[in-house]
């Protein structure tokens, strides 16, 4: 067998993203890992490198991807500030279990840590972040760590890695050959669990499942439909994760986390059984970790979920099974449904008060933005992705907006403002078209990507909703202090005029009549297009109105202000 070409640190990197079948990253350039760019250069016809403003918007659109995609998003960023700019996107790829990669061009072996230019201790910086932080010390363990990190990025509960590469190790010329694609595997459900979990169910009387996480890729959730609607089970979806089932289905009931209505938490507080099927019980999916406790109190929990460290951490099943959310879902699709079960009427009822609680309800302003979610889903095709970051305005997409196919929404379940306008990028960088809706704040973070979405003609509509403030913030502190906000307006630009000047297609809607011929008007649009939508500060979440909200909270004592439900 002949000897591996002598090739440079860059040129190996390069070609083992391309062995384990990557062909799309995210970066800021810079010239700690020049020799990765120009190796890039000469396959640029099978990588595509998405050239963004901000390290943080990079790390946000690799982060998304992985999202999206199940597989490592890949982000370049240079040392220093680059790398600690995209702290905020690894950040949310561990919180999301979403995989990525971030490649982290550094100082050359021999200034490290003498406090040199730009110098920052990666795995120091990443550690309590990061699923794994590696440095290369040579060039010829490249392909090595490389295919590891991809491994470890997308097994278990999937996370972000982070590999610094030193400068002069990516200048290093070795003879090293690559590595082929890991062979993947995931813990397949046991027959005696399986025969387990079918058994607690058919002896419930109000069960619910409540499925989220990675790894739903098309068969999955194809079984997933099947199988709810057999057994005409009641399914709930954990934070941001709407898109499971086709929220059109009989069995769809809702959303746990922000905005769910108190009838579906009480609802899960009344089930005698809950299966959960790959997804964490996050704070926010467990309502403040108040829905499941120690064995005993409340409904009885069986959590099924692929890595062992995640199983018992929040609440105590009375069934653990380490298993994967696929193999555990096509079993269940496969075992025969029970007739005429005995929880029916409670997944209709269930399903009735969903209807209910989706319908618009008046709000203060000129444009209503329930209506306006509800026009957006008739005009937008089912395979949309929608986008959006953090913050009040998110609740009428959770509460109004009909979720119809998978893989359409990209939201951050960090809480992370700014992801929506990268995660557009993201989405319509892999061919999909993508809405990003964005409050003001949450917009400003990384307005400059809107250069990304022009320079690559990227098929994405933004809207901005404008009311002025950071609505969230003044939301918590009306809850606590009534009428003594600090730090939460907001001094925005024109932003059609900010649109117009990347060259992007821009209007202003100020009324909800005016909002359907605007967003029908921007999607015949050849390129990317952006709404600005005027709202009163006042209509603060989809359940009550900031003058309602501080007239409640100054009738209560302090102590009972936090309890004050407002979405």
């Amino acid at each position: 067998m002949a000897a591996p070409p002598e090739r440079t640190g860059g040129q190996v990197l390069v070609d083992q993203l391309l062995a384990l079948g990557s062909s799309i990253g995210y970066c800021v350039p810079g010239e700690s890992y020049l020799d990765v760019l120009d190796a890039l250069f000469d396959h640029r016809d099978r990588f595509r490198l998405i050239n963004a403003r901000h390290e943080g918007a990079a790390a946000n659109m690799a982060a998304a991807y992985g999202q999206l995609t199940d597989r490592p998003g890949i982000c370049l960023v240079s040392r220093g500030p680059g790398a600690a700019h995209a702290t905020v996107g690894v950040h949310t790829a561990a919180q999301d279990s979403s995989p990525m990669l971030l490649l982290v061009g550094d100082l050359p072996r021999e200034h490290l840590g003498r406090d040199g230019f730009q110098d920052l201790d990666c795995t120091q910086v990443f550690a309590s972040v990061a699923k794994s932080v590696a440095r290369v010390d040579d060039a010829s363990r490249i392909p090595e760590i490389l295919t590891r990190s991809f491994h470890v990025a997308t097994s278990g509960r999937p996370g972000p890695v982070v590999i610094a590469l030193p400068q002069d190790v990516l200048e290093q010329r070795v003879h090293v050959g690559d590595l082929a694609v890991p062979a993947r595997s995931e813990p397949a459900i046991a027959d005696a669990d399986l025969a387990e979990l079918i058994r607690r169910l058919r002896e419930a009387e109000r069960p619910i499942v409540v499925a989220g996480g990675p790894g739903w890729d098309r068969t999955a959730r194809a079984a997933l439909a099947k199988w709810v609607s057999d057994w005409q089970l009641p399914l709930v979806t954990s934070f941001r994760q709407q898109d499971l089932l086709d929220n059109r289905s009989s069995s769809y009931v809702g959303m746990l986390g922000t905005s769910t209505p108190r009838d579906l938490i009480d609802r899960v507080g009344r089930a005698d059984v809950v299966l959960t099927i790959g997804t964490r019980l996050d704070q926010k999916t467990s309502i403040d970790y108040a829905l499941f406790g120690p064995r005993g109190f409340g409904p009885e929990l069986i959590q099924v979920y692929p890595a062992a460290d995640e199983i018992g951490r929040v609440a105590d099943p009375v069934v653990a099974i380490v298993a994967s959310a696929r193999s555990t879902i096509t079993a269940l699709a496969e075992s025969g449904a029970p007739t005429a079960p005995r929880w029916a009427s409670w997944t209709a009822d269930a399903r009735e008060s969903y209807l209910a609680d989706r319908r618009p309800q008046p709000q203060p302003g000129p444009v209503n933005l329930g209506e306006a979610m509800l026009t957006l889903r008739e005009l937008l095709p089912d395979d949309a992705v929608i986008t959006n970051g953090a913050g009040n305005f998110a609740g009428w997409i959770h509460r109004h907006f009909e979720f119809r196919d998978g893989r359409t929404q990209l939201a951050p379940q960090s809480g992370a403002m700014g992801y929506g306008l990268p995660a557009a990028v993201a989405a319509a960088s892999t061919g999909r078209f993508a809405v990003c809706i964005a409050g003001d704040g949450d917009f400003l973070m990384y307005p400059q990507e809107l250069a990304t979405i022009a320079e690559y003609e990227l098929p994405v509509l933004v809207i901005v909703i404008d009311n002025g403030s950071y609505g969230t913030i003044q939301m918590h502190q009306e809850k606590r202090f009534p009428g003594r906000t600090m730090a939460v307006n907001c001094h925005d630009p024109d932003f059609t005029a900010f649109a117009k000047s990347f060259g992007i297609h821009a209007e202003a809607v100020r009324q909800t009549a005016e909002f359907r011929s605007a967003v029908s008007r921007a999607l015949d649009h050849a390129g990317p297009a952006l709404l600005a939508v005027t709202t009163s500060p006042d209509a603060m979440s989809t359940r009550m109105s900031l003058t309602e909200l501080r007239r409640r909270s100054a009738e209560l004592p302090p102590e009972q202000r936090r309890a004050l439900t407002t979405r």
